[in-house]
């Protein structure tokens, strides 16, 4: 099989592959890298292609990529003093205060 062969994945994997590169392009990022990164983040979470043969065949995947979100971060402003955290909270509230008119709802 040779590199970069996809007829390993299942019909799933490539449709997430390109839902994943389709936010990527509509972030910006140029087709080919957007395809590139959606396939990187479809081996992560499965380790490699689920049909007969594949590398990710009968293996359990226990955290995907697409169950993270709000789990990387929330660290730092855990280490910060409450006044720090309060000053940052008043200066959101005013912010959004601020940005009210803008609403695009």
């Amino acid at each position: 099989m040779p590199r970069g062969d996809k007829s390993k994945y299942t019909g799933k994997q490539e449709r997430k592959a390109d839902h994943i590169a389709e936010g990527y392009e509509k972030r910006g990022v140029s087709e080919k890298e957007a395809e590139r990164r959606a396939w990187a983040t479809v081996n992560k979470d499965d380790a490699g292609g689920k049909e007969e043969g594949g590398s990710g065949r009968g293996k359990h995947t226990g955290n995907p990529a697409a169950h993270k979100g709000g789990r990387m971060g929330g660290k730092a402003s855990g280490e910060r003093s409450a006044a720090d955290r309060s000053a940052s909270a008043r200066k959101a509230a005013a912010t959004r205060k601020r940005n009210e008119s803008h609403a695009h709802h």
